[in-house]
């Protein structure tokens, strides 16, 4: 029977929130690819996921019983590491620094798989470097080795589309244009990392493009755009103004100028125009990071922090996010002002104050801006995003 591949949540789930609310941890994009997409090119198959229970209808475990290796949905592969997890003999798990890697189980797990390091007898130390993420801010803080090393998977044995003649270009070698995409009359600084073009995608004239960076499949890069690495733009988006050392996920526009700085945005976001974050504190001190599992703000450890945005919120002209800003699902955030740092899911307003963004004005939303895109806000997208409106109840009566 062909061994299948499970990529579970752990702990990590409740740091990563609230962009895990949407989806498991191994959907989270950092680099080129999703997690997931990065397994399934390491592995030669197609993943499955062991999530929350609300998740699981949406990313299903395998349909059959059978032999299956679990692997954690917020490590990277590395060939090290692939090597080890195909190594596991059966009940056999891979740890490291006291976190679960893999294990390898001769049945499929149940919803509530846990696993106890202390109890568990038969383990194998991983002894090389784990790349993984365990808050938003590794996000954008790795983005530069991920895009390095996916950039290095996606270009390996192919070959670029030539580079327009009309475009300004540093290091041409370390750039990779998909078929299909357009770039013209930009300029590409290849010379600090990679630039990888996706499929469809198109760069605009005027764009100053410093790498690494990566602007996915059918995404659009506005006249003028300035970017500095490490950042990725996701899939079927539109950005143009100033972004530096941030990762938004796919479907979502910042089609305007403003600065978006060493954040992550999810999926389904609008910034309205001239929407500013600021990443730095005016007294250069170390930022603090609201946190869902802690159930307050955390120190980052570091001096630049921006940013992050779950899936579905939006904001209108003119928004200004204080530094170390966290915005959950389904937010509407307008008005002047700067907000307050913590913005609960389905909250509507801004600095004077918020409501209930109530869920049935929501999903109303949601689905006219997914019909645009010709994607269907389905039953199960609906369920999901009533979960979050109830789970998050609590935080919107602070």
């Amino acid at each position: 029977m062909t061994m299948k591949y499970i990529l579970f949540d752990d702990s990590r789930r409740e740091h990563l929130l609230p962009l895990t609310y949407t989806r498991p941890v191994s959907m989270i994009r950092v680099g080129i690819l999703t997690i997931k997409e990065k397994w399934d090119i390491a592995l030669a198959t197609s993943c499955y996921h062991l999530t929350t229970e609300y998740l699981q209808k949406k990313f299903p475990q395998p349909a059959e019983d059978g032999s299956c290796l679990l692997i954690n949905g917020g490590v990277f592969p590395t060939d090290e590491l692939t090597k080890a997890i195909h190594s596991l003999s059966p009940n056999q798990a891979l740890i490291s620094s006291g976190t679960l890697l893999a294990i390898k189980l001769e049945s499929n797990p149940d919803a509530d798989f846990s696993f106890k390091i202390e109890t568990h007898p038969d383990l194998v130390t991983f002894g090389e470097q784990v790349v993984e993420i365990f808050h938003p801010w590794d996000i954008f803080s790795l983005n530069g080795i991920a895009i390095e090393l996916d950039f290095k998977m996606l270009t390996k044995g192919k070959k670029s589309q030539l580079i327009s003649p009309t475009n300004k270009v540093l290091n041409p070698e370390n750039i990779f244009i998909e078929e299909g995409a357009s770039v013209e009359c930009a300029t590409l600084n290849a010379n600090t990392g990679p630039i990888y073009i996706g499929k469809d995608a198109e760069v605009m004239e005027g764009s100053l493009i410093r790498g690494p960076f990566a602007l996915c499949d059918h995404s659009t890069l506005k006249l003028g755009a300035k970017i500095y690495g490490p950042t990725t733009i996701g899939p079927h988006c539109k950005v143009g103004g100033e972004v530096n050392n941030s990762v938004i996920f796919g479907y979502t526009n910042k089609a305007h100028d403003g600065f978006l700085g060493n954040s992550v945005i999810g999926e389904w976001c609008n910034l309205g125009a001239d929407t500013n974050n600021s990443n730095l504190k005016n007294n250069y001190a170390e930022v603090k990071l609201w946190c869902y599992a802690k159930k307050s703000f955390v120190n980052t450890g570091l001096q630049f922090c921006g940013l992050v945005m779950g899936d579905h919120s939006k904001c209108g002209i003119n928004t200004m996010f204080n530094t170390g800003t966290v915005v959950g699902v389904s937010a509407n955030i307008f008005g002047d002002g700067f907000p307050r740092n913590f913005i609960p899911s389905f909250s509507w307003g801004g600095a004077q104050g918020f409501s209930i963004y109530k869920i049935d004005k929501a999903l109303e939303t949601a689905q006219k801006v997914m019909e645009r895109r010709n994607i269907e806000l389905d039953n199960t997208e609906k369920e999901i995003l009533t979960k979050i409106f109830e789970l998050s109840e609590g935080y919107r009566k602070h």
